[in-house]
């Protein structure tokens, strides 16, 4: 102690010290995860302690029907950094990752699963990219291999949703929908908003960095059978995933959804009334007509809804 310090003004330093917010947020949605929740918190406590980094992390228990929220309250004591939350009604992956975000008391948010099956020891090296590149705002866990359930139907479709982003995102993306990833809350914050309450908020945050340069770095991590039964529903959530992807476009880049078949209706109509214009006289069948003008009309709204975009102060 030096000569000017006290006993009283050391105390006050280290509550101001204790009362600082963490660098770091991690929010854990927890649905029916009762056999592995403890295990996973504590994996990733045990990450979290051994790196350079203050940290909380926010258990969020959606609901569950067993005793995931027991475990975790029981949990509690042995976790200094651990933070308990009860959702009163179930409100979906993407809900629990919105609200807890909202609330992060650290500038880097992580989001993952509790499902034992991204690596979350490896955390901390995510959280190393954003720190050390101030350019970088995302690191997604890109997965090497699929392990999730409906594995001959889910592939497929995931490569097929993947490369419809890519065209409309105009640049690769590795993995669009990994639960595991780091961001910066300052970056996030507008885009919070937009987050849909299913699993499709993954792919939402991906897509609102991507449509405004912020930039995204995609680290390849392994991916393992999930622990417990899978809450995806494949018919329901892949019509979810497109649908959000479609819609994140539109809220950002309108022309690249509808100008091209804006284009094509109109070319199409005026071929087909050049075609009857050489058979039939100056006669224009009702079909190019209406495709025509349909053409015209969705055009005309692309026009409008990039106008919207353009003016938009968020």
């Amino acid at each position: 102690m030096s000569p000017s310090e006290t006993p009283e003004s050391r105390s006050t330093v280290e509550e101001k010290q204790a009362d600082a917010p963490p660098y770091v947020t991690i929010v854990l949605p927890c649905y029916n995860e009762q056999d592995h929740v403890v295990a996973e918190v504590e994996r990733i406590c045990k990450a979290m302690d051994h790196s350079e980094y203050t940290y909380e992390l926010v258990a969020v228990d959606d609901c569950s029907t067993d005793e995931t929220l027991d475990r975790l309250r029981e949990a509690a004591p042995r976790f200094p950094h651990l933070r308990v939350r009860a959702f009163l009604r179930n409100g979906g992956s993407g809900t629990v990752r919105r609200i807890g975000s909202q609330e992060a008391r650290g500038e880097i948010v992580v989001w993952t699963d509790a499902d034992m099956s991204y690596p979350n020891e490896r955390i901390p090296e995510l959280i190393n990219v954003l720190h050390k590149d101030a350019a970088i705002d995302q690191v997604v866990g890109a997965r090497t291999s699929e392990e999730g359930s409906h594995k001959l139907l889910r592939v497929p479709a995931k490569w097929f949703i993947r490369k419809v982003a890519e065209r409309l995102a105009s640049q690769k993306i590795p993995d669009l929908n990994s639960g595991l990833r780091a961001f910066r809350k300052s970056v996030a914050r507008p885009y919070l908003r937009l987050l849909p309450p299913g699993f499709s908020c993954v792919t939402t945050i991906t897509l609102a960095f991507l449509s405004n340069q912020h930039g995204v770095y995609y680290m390849p991590i392994e991916y393992s059978k999930r622990a417990g039964k899978s809450k995806f529903g494949f018919v329901s959530d892949a019509y979810r995933y497109i649908l959000q992807v479609l819609r994140m476009v539109m809220y950002f880049n309108p022309l690249k959804v509808l100008m091209p078949p804006a284009l094509g209706l109109t070319m199409i109509g005026f071929g087909k009334g050049v075609y009857d214009v050489l058979h039939y006289g100056f006669y224009l069948t009702s079909n190019a007509v209406v495709t025509f003008l349909s053409g015209m009309l969705i055009g005309s709204v692309a026009l409008l809804a990039d106008l919207i975009v353009r003016s938009r102060t968020d």
